[in-house]
């Protein structure tokens, strides 16, 4: 439930619509309350006496309701123009991707939202107006709250103009896509699910699946297509021990799914019917897009769709790219000092019942620099930025295999180079920085086909100085 709850608040929050909604109902509400205020005290004379009311007749009424009504509507419609405007720079800039940044942003639903429901107020306020000869009433509270939400759009109009100047910056951008990564790496790991495999059985490669688990399992097929956006791990965990099974789970969140593929593989195969099957389906939250809800690859993608389009011939910004290359360093970094979990998750009894396609260190370290050091060839100022993250990640960590995975992109930034820079002083920097890198690593060596005769950063400060 909590999941499905988190999955439906993640589609609301990156919706355009639903913060106005609420604030138009909230100014449909405050009219009716405010005309049943008046009503309840129509001679408030002290206040008008404190200057605190509108106390013009029926006329002035209906002139200022209708000026403040009329020019709510044509600020919505300018606020909504310049929206749009906004996202189609950003689509065209930052990628069709980061337009659920922009969807999501609390600053232009506010806005948004503040000058359509004082334009609702002043709407409903004006239809309580009444100047004939049988009924005269003018709710001058009601005009009053009127006039000082006008006063309040004015002031929400200039934040707008700001707050839309500055979320279309490139480091605004790059900023809060690495603050989504951030809370995506803090609530993913670790993260808990049953009980994982212990120390001793990780070491030797996790719990043992019985034999003929890949021949004797049942797949189940997926119900829908799209991307995997999040799974009830939990939901999962209590199905496999209900019926004594073994589930292994071949998408995880972030992956396509073509309807009918093989989406989960259960063993035995004689305990599973058509009911535990729609049972495992239903675990599975499936949408037309990736959601950062299970998935924290969703934000590196978008990072490093950023720097390559930086690097693009027609963009070619590259202190954009390397501004992108932080900040994925500093995610790496993050996620070296956390335990990512084990794919395999035991009951209370100690009992294998799910085995889960985990993120790897390779994959994750891959994602964030493969396409970055590819488009990053011929340009040595970026090439340089990548191996100093990776120098800086490798002495966040202690792990064998991050350093393992960081040394292998090292490697081929190393390789691209000498393909993709021209200029013989710029390679002497990559090799000068992928030495550095080396070091940082553990690993004093670049391989056989090292250039220069420089094998250790000692060698290449020799080099210099016999130059």
């Amino acid at each position: 439930m909590r999941l499905w709850l988190e999955n439906k608040w993640e589609v609301l929050r990156t919706s355009f619509w639903f913060v106005p909604t609420l604030m138009v109902t909230a100014a449909a509400a405050l009219s009716l309350a405010m005309i049943r205020l008046d009503r309840t005290f129509p001679n408030h004379n002290w206040m008008a006496t404190l200057g605190w009311t509108f106390t013009r007749g029926p006329e002035g009424s209906r002139a200022v309701l209708s000026a403040v009504s009329g020019s709510m509507m044509t600020i919505s419609s300018v606020t909504f123009s310049i929206t749009v405007v906004a996202l189609q720079l950003a689509s065209s800039q930052f990628g069709p991707r980061l337009l659920r940044n922009f969807m999501r942003d609390r600053g232009s639903q506010v806005a948004l939202g503040t000058f359509i429901a004082t334009f609702t107020y002043c709407l409903l306020v004006l239809r309580a107006v009444n100047g004939t000869e049988t009924e005269r009433f003018v709710p001058h509270i009601a005009v009053t709250v009127g006039l000082l939400l006008s006063l309040a759009s004015l002031g929400v109009l200039i934040y707008f103009i700001h707050h839309i100047a500055e979320s279309i910056q490139a480091e605004n951008v790059i900023d809060s896509v690495s603050r989504d990564l951030r809370r995506a790496i803090d609530r993913l790991y670790p993260e808990e699910l049953g009980r994982e495999a212990d120390e001793e059985s990780r070491r030797s490669g996790g719990p043992r699946l019985p034999e003929g688990f890949d021949r004797d399992a049942r797949p189940i097929p997926a119900p829908a297509g799209g991307y995997v956006q999040a799974i009830d791990l939990d939901r999962l965990m209590d199905l496999a021990r209900d019926r004594d099974v073994i589930l292994g789970i071949t998408r995880r969140p972030g992956k396509f799914l073509v309807e009918g593929c093989e989406l989960v593989r259960a063993w035995p195969a004689d305990r599973v019917d058509e009911e535990f099957a729609g049972a495992i389906g239903r675990a599975f939250y499936v949408g037309s897009r990736r959601t950062l809800t299970q998935d924290v690859e969703f934000a590196i993608d978008q990072l490093v769709e950023v720097a390559v389009r930086a690097l693009s011939p027609g963009v070619n910004d590259p202190f954009t790219a390397m501004n992108c290359v932080d900040r994925l360093g500093e995610a790496l970094c993050a996620l070296a000092r956390r335990h990512l979990p084990s794919p395999y998750r035991l009951d209370e009894e100690g009992r294998l019942r799910v085995v889960t396609d985990v993120s790897t260190i390779q994959g994750i370290v891959d994602a964030t620099c493969d396409q970055v050091r590819q488009a990053a060839r011929g340009d040595a100022a970026v090439t340089i930025r990548l191996l100093e993250m990776i120098a800086e990640v490798a002495r966040a960590t202690r792990s064998v295999e991050f350093r393992a995975a960081l040394r292998r992109q090292a490697d081929a930034i190393r390789r691209g180079s000498r393909q993709g820079l021209a200029d013989v002083l710029d390679r002497r920097e990559v090799d000068r920085r992928h030495c550095e890198a080396m070091e940082a690593l553990g690993a004093h060596r670049p391989g056989p086909d090292a250039p220069l005769g420089v094998e250790t950063l000692g060698a290449w400060r020799k080099v210099k100085e016999d130059e």
